[in-house]
């Protein structure tokens, strides 16, 4: 089986975690690394024996090799990227979040054709846990869904040793901050492991900036959202009640809840050395009875590995080259004979500097 040729644009620190799952991988060769960063670039490139690396990632997009292309850089210039990808005929990888706003996504979904695309904003269900929850939820034990909860606050800690990447909290680079850097692993992870069953209708909510007494703790200029809370009512009556906060002048705080008409599901999303799922069930007799359906640790290395070691999945036993992909994508027809990809439930020029 020939492994998949795939590009990583962006060699900053989530960039790294794809490069080392990717060169774990039997189904995949990495071809190609780019940065605007030349060291990072050429460090990326040198530990793990990449022949090939760019400045600009619009130039490895134009490598007649690359089949599949990861974009590990800030959202800011995934949009470019993606829409040229598609035209010549490369599948696509991108870091969440996805996009600027959810216009540029609803293009790059139109752009993709019969080309296969996928998100990391997924990655947490990749966990045991989460198959665990998910598989319980679908046997209908908690009766009629009720409330969805999650609620994370992370406490404001001393100021950082050294310098905050600026991308993290200026809308112009991130189209915005926790919400769109936590936000999506959330409401990813609380929808999908309910089988996308909720329809939301209407959603109050409201943001909040990083106060004043706190500016040390993000780089200058920053204007995007650090706390936000949302009451989301959904078609069939069930809400979801969410609320994700950093740099908030409280303790740090967690909980995690699915309230139904039988049962309520304790359970957390993120990695744990000792993480429990617990079950709260109606009985008729005793009121509550609770029980562990799941229990054990963790690897958070799976959290990154999972989305390009399953991402670049191989199936078919018919495939064309890259060079026959950008054939067809730019004749826009059916491309049954290319190269096969399945992502699993799945990063400021455009050239990729690494997050």
């Amino acid at each position: 089986m020939k492994p998949v040729a795939l590009g990583v644009i962006g060699c900053g620190v989530i960039g790294r975690h794809h490069l080392a799952a990717a060169s774990q991988s039997p189904v995949i060769r990495v071809a190609a690394v780019a940065d605007l960063i030349e060291e990072k670039g050429r460090e990326m490139a040198e530990q793990y024996g990449i022949p090939k690396r760019y400045a600009e990632g619009a130039d490895l997009l134009e490598d007649p090799d690359i089949e599949a292309v990861v974009l590990a850089f800030p959202a800011v210039g995934r949009f470019p990227l993606a829409m040229k990808a598609f035209r010549k005929g490369i599948h696509v990888l991108t870091e969440k979040p996805v996009a600027m706003n959810a216009d540029e996504v609803r293009r790059m979904i139109a752009a993709r054709g019969h080309l296969v695309a996928g998100c990391c904003s997924s990655r947490y269900r990749f966990l045991p846990s989460a198959e665990a929850v998910t598989r319980f939820i679908a046997t209908s034990a908690l009766g009629e869904l009720r409330v969805i909860r999650a609620r994370n606050i992370s406490a404001a800690g001393a100021p950082p040793a050294s310098p905050p990447p600026t991308w993290r909290l200026r809308r112009a680079e991130n189209g915005g901050g926790i919400l769109m850097n936590w936000g999506c692993y959330d409401l990813d992870y609380l929808l999908g492991i309910i089988g996308w069953s909720l329809r939301p209708q209407t959603v109050l909510a409201e943001t909040w900036t990083l106060p004043d007494h706190y500016a040390s703790r993000a780089a200058p200029n920053s204007d995007a959202e650090t706390h936000v809370t949302a009451l989301i009512h959904c078609e069939g009556g069930a809400a979801i009640a969410y609320e994700r906060g950093e740099f908030v002048a409280s303790r740090a705080e967690g909980a995690w809840q699915i309230v139904g008409s039988r049962g309520t599901l304790h359970l957390r999303m993120t990695t744990e050395q000792e993480k429990i799922i617990a079950f709260d069930a109606a009985d008729g007799e005793r009121g509550v009875v609770s029980e562990v359906i799941w229990q054990g640790e963790e690897d958070a290395a799976r959290v990154h590995a999972g989305p390009v070691q399953d991402g670049y999945a191989v199936r078919g036993d018919t495939r064309g080259t890259a060079a026959q992909n950008r054939s067809r994508a730019g004749a826009g027809r059916a491309t049954d004979q290319r190269r096969h990809l399945s992502f699993g439930p799945t990063r400021a020029r455009c050239g990729g500097k690494g997050r």
